[in-house]
């Protein structure tokens, strides 16, 4: 049985152990022997897979619709209710990434919504981050990555709270490096049946922004896609829809940039990255069939609060830990 397994259960047995309170001060044997074959009986290995399954499923749907990869659930879904080790869970996480980003990311190019040319250029800044990312997540400690991660949705849920991500500003400044790298590009609106054009904007803060969500990416196995979308639609002018398929598009390749050090640092419990990748790609290939026709602001105000929630935890597992 792996090891995140026996460490799943062993935290169940912790919790689960606290309940025998309910048969008194001093629980009898019997009652010890009920919990601890209810334990035993639960968390198989069968039924811890099942769970990670289905959690990915509900992560690469929603980390399909928002551009964010899926890793901003996962890692905190397996790491404060499963029970395993964040440095396995990140490392599930990156390979769910480039899963969500092979599944979603093909489906956004098919539909035309993918800016091809601008993801490759800020893949230049993010591929360079998630190696130097993932090099300084084997020198911190659990306790610290618990730490960053906490902060890292605490950023999100504030840029999302704040969005005015897909808001149509128009800044009449052009961009000389846009118009040269022909970034500027079209898609359809299926809500309008319009084709759409927009213009690329301060190209220089948008690759120094992907540099960053490039170590993030490499260091807490969340794509980028957290920084990414911010900085395409709110810093460069990209129409939210538009930023949210180009980082999905993008963050397979940050991901595989980092994965290679993960597994060579023996961090890609297979037991673990196996069922989180498949049910990424189930969650992934659902959530961009949905993406035309669900409401993006109502979606990003669900999901806020639930980062917030979940980054308090993570931090105070953290500190207190």
């Amino acid at each position: 049985m792996s090891k995140q397994f026996r460490m799943a259960t062993s935290r169940l047995d912790r919790r689960l152990s606290c309940a025998q309170t309910c048969c008194g001060t001093h629980p009898s044997r019997t009652c010890g022997r009920i919990f601890h074959a209810l334990v035993s009986a639960v968390m198989t290995p069968f039924v811890v897979m099942t769970a990670i399954f289905l959690v990915s499923i509900g992560a690469g749907m929603l980390g399909s619709v928002l551009g964010l990869g899926g890793g901003i659930i996962v890692v905190p879904a397996l790491s404060l209710w499963l029970g395993v080790d964040i440095r396995y869970a990140i490392g599930a996480s990156i390979v769910s990434v480039i899963a969500t980003s092979s599944g979603a990311g093909a489906a956004y190019v098919k539909d035309q919504m993918v800016n091809l040319r601008l993801g490759m250029f800020l893949e230049l800044a993010t591929t360079t981050g998630a190696l130097s990312g993932a090099f300084l997540a084997g020198r911190l400690t659990g306790k610290w990555l618990e730490v960053a991660f906490g902060l890292a949705l605490i950023y999100t849920a504030y840029a999302m709270w704040r969005h005015n991500y897909g808001a149509e500003r128009v800044d009449h400044r052009p961009d000389r490096l846009a118009d040269a790298l022909r970034l500027n590009g079209v898609y359809h609106n299926h809500a309008t049946g319009e084709q759409v054009s927009y213009r690329v904007y301060r190209t220089g803060a948008g690759f120094a922004l992907s540099g960053i969500a490039g170590i993030m990416s490499g260091l807490l196995g969340i794509g980028g896609g957290v920084i990414k979308v911010p900085a395409m639609s709110v810093y460069m002018r990209v129409p939210l829809k538009v930023a949210a398929a180009t980082s999905t598009f993008m963050i397979g390749v940050t991901a595989a940039a980092s994965a290679g050090v993960y597994f060579a640092r023996g961090d890609i419990d297979p037991y673990v990255a196996g069922p989180t990748a498949i049910g990424v790609v189930c969650g992934s290939l659902i959530g961009s069939r949905q993406m035309r026709r669900l409401n993006s602001a109502a979606l990003r105000a669900a999901f806020t609060i639930v980062l917030i929630v979940v980054a308090v935890q993570m931090l105070h597992r953290g500190l207190t830990s």
